[in-house]
């Protein structure tokens, strides 16, 4: 079917999604002060102008003016804006873990400072959280109230490399449970899996307003259950999520080799699937390709349709560039709208990004919206496309959520029990692997262990990768999501 280009099985008529589903009250906010930019309304999700995100690029650009290239890429890049209330006067960020928010927090707080009141008055301030802090301050709530507005069906470009994913989506936010159960997407990142899963919670909310809507990132649900079980509160847990009428999660790849969150992930779908309740999953491969899995989770995976998401071809880039220069209420000529596409071919985000930066620099430095200034405007982009510097604090994250119930402070310390020492060991095994560390600097950032622990812990891991398939696979794993985040 999918071969033959015939997806009018695939979902009925679907009615166009209006921008904005329920009607908030907005207030006019008052002009920039330093950029004099217009910036629209607000409301309890944040600014429009058109949104916090676009308010947060220009946050960016001032703090990269203010600091040098390698402090902004190492500690803002993963800075990430959460929420914004102006009736507070203050604007929420989130970061990796406490590392980052005590290094921001020392070193960087005054830039930050100068950042927002320059965007919206002196009056005006943020916070730094961790994952777990946001926790306990934010309402729950389904993805259509959490996620950005802009993530509908009406706003996402369908092309012939996402056609087929589409159609299923809208498939089952109109028929639940009925054509396709579960609904498996898989893609590389950046092409539109996200996207695609808030439509589908705005969608079926709008179709059927009395039913619950349960969205998560797995990080999100694999944390959550880990705190579950160290405070004895998993009979909550479980009531949250196995009560949803749409469960959605994203990045299901992520709890690949945590056994616990997989057992408690396979009593929920059986939950949720047994009762009729549709579930949608996204990863970036198909379920066979995630090598430690569990097998009976692949199978159910695949019970339902698998719908992967290519790379948009030229004249799906161009429709994205030119929607997204539209919502920006900003006009790009043709000719710069096919250069950028052609520049940019695997991944949404990247074209998104370009479309905000050219504007950024339109706005704050008066630049002509040229094919020069688009050249600039992507020049970062086209850097980052290539492989990165892989940092020891992301493999250090990634190792301690693999293993679960440790922390990247557990790895980092003098914490000698079995669970430890192994996650640390594979740590400066993957550390060795893909960055150019010696066994000298390596040590220094476990701890300031000696090189001799080093080559101990690196031989250990190699031999238990020769003799147990499982730990092989594992490692895989972990390098494949550190390389892909």
């Amino acid at each position: 079917m999918k071969n033959l280009g015939d997806y009018g099985i695939l979902s009925s008529e679907y009615r166009p999604f209006a921008a904005c589903a329920q009607k908030e009250e907005h207030r006019e906010m008052p002009a920039c002060p330093k950029w004099n930019l217009p910036l629209g309304t607000a409301s309890w999700r944040g600014l429009y102008l058109d949104s916090f995100d676009q308010a947060w690029e220009l946050i960016c650009e001032f703090c990269k003016s203010k600091i040098t290239d390698v402090a902004y890429k190492t500690w803002f890049t993963r800075l990430k804006p959460v929420s914004l209330d102006f009736d507070r006067g203050i604007a929420i960020l989130e970061v990796p873990n406490e590392f980052h928010k005590r290094t921001l927090q020392r070193g960087y707080s005054d830039v930050l400072q100068e950042a927002f009141q320059s965007v919206f008055g002196d009056n005006f301030t943020f916070q730094i959280c961790v994952h777990e802090e946001l926790q306990t301050q934010q309402p729950e709530g389904d993805a259509s109230s959490q996620e950005d507005y802009e993530l509908t069906f009406e706003t996402f470009v369908v092309g012939p490399s996402n056609r087929f994913a589409h159609a299923a989506c809208q498939a089952v936010a109109t028929k639940p449970a009925i054509l396709y159960n579960p609904l498996f997407i898989y893609g590389s990142s950046g092409l539109g899996k996200t996207h695609l899963l808030n439509a589908v919670a705005k969608e079926f909310k709008k179709n059927f307003p009395d039913r619950s809507v349960i969205y998560a990132k797995s990080e999100d649900f694999t944390n959550e259950i880990i705190a579950a079980i160290a405070r004895g509160t998993t009979p909550a847990f479980r009531e949250k999520y196995r009560k949803a009428d749409l469960f959605l999660m994203d990045d299901i790849q992520f709890i690949a080799g945590k056994n616990s969150v997989q057992e408690e992930f396979f009593h929920t779908f059986n939950t949720l699937y047994e009762a009729k309740k549709q579930i949608v999953l996204t990863s970036d491969r198909p379920p066979r390709d995630i090598a430690t899995l569990e097998d009976r989770l692949k199978t159910r995976f695949e019970w339902g349709l698998t719908a992967d998401v290519q790379p948009p071809d030229f004249e799906t880039r161009i429709a994205i560039i030119a929607r997204k220069a539209e919502s920006l209420q900003f006009e790009i000529p043709e000719t710069v709208c096919e250069f950028i596409a052609n520049k940019l071919k695997s991944n949404i985000r990247q074209l998104e990004g370009a479309v905000k930066k050219l504007r950024a620099y339109h706005l704050l430095e008066g630049k002509p919206i040229n094919v020069a200034t688009a050249q600039a405007a992507i020049s970062d982009i086209i850097n980052n496309s290539q492989p990165t510097p892989v940092t020891v604090d992301k493999i250090i994250e990634e190792v301690a959520r693999t293993y679960g119930g440790i922390t990247p402070e557990d790895i980092r310390s003098q914490k000698r029990n079995s669970n430890i020492s192994k996650a640390r060991q594979v740590s400066m095994y993957i550390v060795r692997e893909i960055t150019q560390m010696s066994m000298v600097e390596i040590g220094q950032t476990f701890g300031g262990r000696d090189h001799s622990t080093v080559i101990y812990a690196i031989h250990q891991v190699e031999k238990d990768i020769k003799k147990d398939s499982h730990t092989k696979a594992m490692v895989e794993d972990i390098i494949k999501n550190i390389r892909d985040r």
